[in-house]
């Protein structure tokens, strides 16, 4: 059986107000031509669809049409739900999708109500996919009761909860089937690509790669943007992110994950790289050597950090040498000697989670701790709970 595996689509984000959705179009259409190309015989979207719960009519136009081209090549798909995604709203769009070979799963189900599904794939082999959508701290009590574990502490950490879960969805995983868990989390030691919520990757969303049961295949996971192995008792990978989503992401290749797999035996994996999609790209320089890399960074967007001293007019004259310069700021001597950061010349239109973190950089309390509370708070206010 060949599996592709990816996630962590991000539809509907913006770069500093500039849509991306043109990108998102030629990225997720060279992923059905992979699946095509590479005779595939499920798809595995491991979360994050879309960037925001409440997604515009385009974003969903973009999804539901790439599920569908997914699903035309012959494959089955599987989808489940990520942090940014409603799950109400998956939910919704499930039974119009189920006669198309796409299984959405929006929230946690026990595994006799949805919860662990059979697919059986045009070889005749057949898939037992354990679904593990994302689940937020007071989700994932809820889900414990709703799995009958037993009593749930409160005490109870993040961590057990979610490992008490993955036990009892993969409870039926058997020699005879190709055994896949795909789930949306955080797993410890993983590595960030920048563009994910600190709130959740870090402190109680936090899950032990223990946790995966050596009777799975392959476990598929998606909230992490960076293509990356979990060292596990089975073969475990975050595919990444289909495009750069944000400027810490600048060095990384997007790709998706081919997976071979078969009854009773680990899976072998490879990876497929994507070229779709601008790269993001930092520029760090003083004026006159700026100036020299007018029209030599091709159709990158760019992070423009200038090293020297404000004046009128500076930004605009580097969007003039680099008209898809998306950020703008300066770097001074004394502002890297007290904080270790640039400082933007404008805040119209930043998103409000880089103005705080600006704001405590420039009071040297930079801290990853406040800044997770704050994404946590902003989530809770802006949010719907994915319980």
């Amino acid at each position: 059986m060949r599996i592709l595996h990816t996630a962590d689509w991000h539809v509907g984000r913006t770069i500093r107000g500039l849509s991306r959705a043109e990108e998102h179009v030629a990225a997720l259409s060279e992923i059905a031509d992979i699946a095509r190309a590479e005779d595939v015989d499920l798809v595995l979207v491991a979360g994050d669809v879309f960037d925001t719960a409440a997604p515009t009519a385009e974003a969903e136009g973009i999804v539901y049409r790439a599920l569908l081209d997914l699903a035309a090549g012959g494959a089955n798909v599987v989808v489940v739900a990520g942090n940014h995604d409603h799950p109400q709203r998956l939910a919704a769009v499930a039974p119009l999708f189920n006669v198309s070979r796409v299984h959405v799963a929006g929230a946690l189900k026990r595994p006799g109500d949805g919860g662990v599904i059979d697919v059986t794939v045009r070889s005749g082999q057949t898939a037992r996919i354990a679904l593990l959508p994302f689940l937020s701290q007071r989700g994932i009590v809820r889900a414990a009761d709703l799995m009958a574990l037993g009593a749930v502490e409160h005490a109870q950490d993040y961590d057990t909860r979610a490992r008490d879960l993955i036990a009892a969805l993969c409870a039926g995983f058997g020699d005879a089937t190709v055994n896949v868990l795909v789930g949306h989390l955080m797993v410890v030691g993983g590595m960030l690509g920048g563009g994910e919520r600190a709130a959740h990757t870090i402190f109680d969303y936090s899950v032990s790669a223990q946790a995966f049961p050596a009777t799975a295949s392959y476990v598929a996971l998606g909230h992490l943007h960076r293509p990356q192995k979990v060292h596990a008792a089975c073969p475990s990978w975050y595919s990444g992110s289909p495009l750069q989503l944000d400027f810490g992401e600048g060095a990384d290749d997007k790709a998706v994950l081919i997976v071979d797999a078969a009854p009773g035996h680990p899976a072998e994996v490879r990876s497929v790289g994507l070229r779709s999609g601008r790269r993001l790209r930092t520029v760090r320089a003083g004026l006159a050597d700026l100036q020299a890399l007018a029209g030599t960074t091709g159709d990158d967007y760019l992070r423009v950090i200038i090293a020297g001293e404000p004046r009128a007019g500076l930004a605009e004259q580097v969007r003039e040498w680099f008209p898809l310069a998306v950020d703008v700021s300066i770097e001074r001597p004394d502002d890297m000697g007290r904080t270790g950061h640039s400082r933007p010349p404008v805040r119209l239109g930043r998103p409000p989670r880089e103005l705080f973190a600006e704001y405590l950089a420039e009071r040297g309390a930079d801290d990853p701790r406040i800044l997770a509370l704050f994404d946590q708070l902003w989530e809770e206010v802006h949010a719907p709970d994915a319980a």
